[in-house]
């Protein structure tokens, strides 16, 4: 009995470090710089339906459901999509807008776990007609989670999948 004891001792005590060590927010984004005006890429990326035309996680299911309520390109817009295990379920809701230059939202994922996530689009003028922008997501890794982020990095996870958007936005604003 004793033996036992000192075990769940031993877990409640690793959980504790593990929990007070792990990260508990993140921050992941990437930039491109668009051969367009900024009110132009603007005018693409403040709408949802839009957004599919160069989301990644449209390719990777093509057949996914998607549901649109709302009047897309304006602040309580919302996407709904679910689809296969490589993009699950879940909505994005636009939060805020600041005309000409920034687009915040909400993720909501149902499925493969429940999270919540902000998601923004950064646009900054970056000379001779250019525009630099910038597309991420944040939040916060609550408890059991942010243990899990101690072996699984969020950058490394959707980083990629950021930086092909990001590239398949570039290839359609610049055609």
């Amino acid at each position: 009995m004793a033996i036992l004891f000192y075990i769940i001792i031993g877990v409640v005590i690793l959980i504790t470090v593990l929990a007070l060590i792990a990260p508990k927010s993140y921050d992941v984004s990437r930039s491109i710089e668009i051969s367009k005006p900024k009110a132009e890429v603007f005018d693409n990326i403040k709408y949802l339906k839009k957004q599919q035309e160069w989301s990644p996680w449209a390719k990777k299911d093509p057949n996914m459901e998607k549901k649109f309520t709302g009047v897309d390109g304006e602040v309580g817009s919302i996407s709904y999509w679910n689809g296969n295990k490589d993009v699950g379920e879940g909505e994005q809701e636009i939060t805020k807008i600041i005309q000409g230059k920034r687009v915040e939202g909400e993720l909501r994922f149902m499925k493969p776990f429940r999270s919540t996530s902000g998601s923004y689009i950064d646009l900054e003028e970056s000379g001779n007609g250019k525009t630099k922008v910038t597309w991420g997501f944040n939040g916060k890794n609550k408890f059991p989670m942010s243990i899990m982020m101690l072996f699984m990095n969020m950058d490394k996870a959707v980083g990629k999948d950021f930086e092909e958007g990001l590239r398949n936005l570039k290839s359609i604003m610049e055609k």
